[in-house]
């Protein structure tokens, strides 16, 4: 009876219970039974034919029941979006680099500008993911190829149309602030009323860079790394107010700036006449520039355990300038930690690699607007993201010292005398 009701079953089910039949025999083996014959002695068992079937049978159903797969299958393609996106907030962090309604104001604003358009297979939003997912962990296109479900092809040609949509807002996104004192020099009687003509700080970024062969002594640094040299400038807000890109890691800091000033078609926001912007010592103290005293101590580590307090007007000044300045430090930080493409030479030409950091730049001020709270600056305004490495240049020797920076030194000059004077006669915090 049992041997009619398993030919019933079909030759599908036949053929399946003799793979079972391999197995069940199989499995008597990795029981280190390795004598069937011996096996059923042990147990007073006599199979014939149809015993044996009716028993493969059994098995095949037994595992068809109860197996069940190890690991659970991530979404794919649309769906892995449609989870991020519905799903925990700390998940649209990780995968996107910021949150939910930050990403859709963006989406939002390209679709309504006509920047990006849906395409019969890939919306807006899922493009805008293919880029973040990019550039937020450093993925290779053949990674976002199986993580989104498209060609390469496809990947890239999303990938490169959202770089070039991000980075038409530049202008709209890197722009000079207000003429008014920043709130966070005005909110402090360190800096207050000091700096109240300071409306931001100026500084080089090494970025990792992927060159020619021709091209890599020009873009080797001090410290025989490949990069490109950034100018950035940053309000004390944390945003970018200036970004100019594509500098060989060669050229010192004060050359690239020169070189800006000198050419209008870069577009450096003119500084207002009796503003300035805080520069490091790589820089020349110059008219709309000041840096700090040259051959005093400056970094704020240097200013800890026993040599805590300064010990003339100059320490003082280089102090507070390093303290004005730390908006650099964490501004560039938050930038590389949310974007770590900028942390490894990228596999794109060269003018995509000047683009990408522009591009990252237009994201962070996007995401510093519409979340005051995001959780990477919070965690840098509490100073628990690492600190990076204090590359410092000289001075370029081909620079010369002009009637301006005579000027230059002379208002420094005043604005730590009368620093100093404040500190000495009141002992405020300093």
């Amino acid at each position: 009876m049992c041997f009619f009701a398993v030919l019933l079953m079909g030759p599908l089910l036949l053929s399946q219970i003799c793979v079972d039949i391999s197995e069940f025999f199989s499995f008597d083996l990795e029981l280190g039974l390795t004598d069937s014959s011996a096996f059923m002695d042990d147990f007073d068992i006599e199979l014939d034919e149809l015993e044996l079937v009716a028993a493969a049978a059994g098995y095949h159903y037994y595992n068809s029941i109860t197996r069940c797969p190890v690991h659970s299958v991530s979404p794919k393609g649309s769906g892995f979006l449609a989870e991020v996106l519905n799903g925990h907030d700390d998940s649209c962090r990780e995968m996107l680099r910021m949150d939910k309604h930050v990403f859709h104001k963006l989406s939002d604003t390209f679709r309504q500008r006509g920047m990006l358009r849906d395409t019969a297979g890939v919306m807006i939003e899922e493009q805008l993911a293919i880029f973040l997912n990019i550039v937020g962990h450093n993925e290779r296109n053949r990674v976002i190829q199986e993580r989104f479900q498209h060609s390469g092809e496809t990947i890239s040609r999303h990938f490169n149309n959202v770089l070039k949509a991000i980075k038409s807002l530049s202008r709209e996104f890197l722009q000079t602030p207000p003429l008014i004192t920043p709130a966070e020099i005005l909110q402090s009687n360190r800096f207050y009323p000091y700096f109240e003509d300071c409306i931001g700080v100026i500084d080089g970024l090494h970025i990792p860079a992927q060159v020619p062969a021709k091209d890599q002594s020009r873009f080797r640094n001090r410290k025989g790394v490949l990069t490109q040299n950034v100018l950035v400038a940053c309000t004390f807000d944390l945003q970018f107010i200036f970004v100019y890109p594509g500098w060989e890691g060669s050229a010192p800091d004060s050359r690239v700036l020169q070189a800006v000033l000198g050419d209008p078609d870069q577009n450096f926001p003119q500084v207002p006449e009796g503003k300035y912007y805080l520069v490091d010592s790589g820089y020349s103290n110059m008219e709309g520039f000041i840096a700090p005293y040259g051959g005093v101590r400056y970094h704020l580590h240097e200013y800890r355990g026993a040599n805590l307090l300064p010990r003339n007007a100059k320490e003082l000044f280089n102090h507070r300038h390093a303290s004005l300045s730390d908006a650099m430090r964490k501004s560039l930080n938050v930038l590389k930690i949310r974007f770590p493409i900028l942390k490894l030479p990228p596999q794109y030409a060269f003018h995509t690699q000047r683009d990408l950091v522009i591009a990252a730049c237009v994201l962070h001020n996007h995401i510093r607007r519409e979340e005051k709270n995001d959780w990477l600056f919070n965690s840098i305004e509490a100073g628990s993201t690492e600190e990076s490495p204090v590359l410092d240049e000289e001075p370029d020797p081909q620079m010369g010292f002009s009637i301006q920076e005579q000027m230059a030194s002379s208002r420094r000059d005043s604005i730590a005398a009368a620093m100093w004077n404040d500190f000495i006669n009141k002992w405020d915090e300093w």
